[in-house]
């Protein structure tokens, strides 16, 4: 397959899988070959084993990094500081895209960024939805309830008070109180009821501090 071949059938897409490229009657061990050389010589980049993106200025679409992050692994979803910040809960710019998966953890240090995974329960595996992220590119996000459940979840000592102010969470208005609840008894967590419980006294104290101001 000549480059100009690849730029035909990906350059649309801002995430491709060698999946993608085996399809037909074609050599395997050449297209590997192939996506080798492309990617030493940054043409390509590979994201993780067998997903790739291409590199500038052969890149047509950006690709969003939630897209990327629910492209490497399939059975995820976009959540914790990542999730908080795209719904404007946290004020920080986060470096790194946090998923979690039922798959085993992993983290992949690649060209578009850090992308991390973390592992979650298979019946923890809810609470989130798909949105456009970019123009025609769409991802799994946590919603806002969840994407603070599961961090408080996989955090050590996140029932604390201190670790939880840390936060400096805003916003927290828009926090859906009943879903909040609802899914706080999912998880079956004395220490997470804990936070949670917290969570709700700072959201009481910032309608305060609203109506002061």
């Amino acid at each position: 397959m000549e480059f100009v071949r690849l730029l035909e059938l990906v350059g649309d897409e801002p995430v491709f899988e060698t999946a993608l490229l085996l399809a037909g009657d074609v050599d395997p061990a050449l297209i590997y070959l192939q996506l080798s050389r492309w990617t030493s010589t940054g043409r390509v980049y590979q994201l993780r084993r067998g997903v790739y993106t291409l590199a500038p200025p052969f890149q047509k679409v950006k690709p969003h990094p939630y897209l990327v992050a629910n492209r490497m692994v399939r059975a995820s979803y976009v959540s914790c500081q990542s999730a908080l910040a795209y719904h404007g809960l946290i004020p920080e710019y986060v470096p790194v895209t946090v998923s979690v998966t039922t798959a085993r953890p992993a983290s992949w240090d690649t060209p578009l960024g850090v992308y991390r995974f973390r592992h979650i329960k298979p019946d923890l595996f809810q609470g989130y939805q798909r949105s456009e992220v970019a123009d025609r590119q769409y991802a799994f996000i946590a919603e806002p309830e969840k994407a603070l459940l599961d961090l408080m979840y996989l955090t050590p000592g996140s029932d604390s008070p201190a670790y939880l102010r840390e936060l400096r969470l805003k916003n927290m208005d828009t926090l859906d109180v009943d879903e909040f609840h609802r899914q706080t008894e999912l998880f079956d967590s004395p220490k997470l009821k804990r936070a949670a419980n917290t969570v709700l006294d700072l959201a009481v104290l910032q309608d305060q501090s609203y109506e002061i101001l």
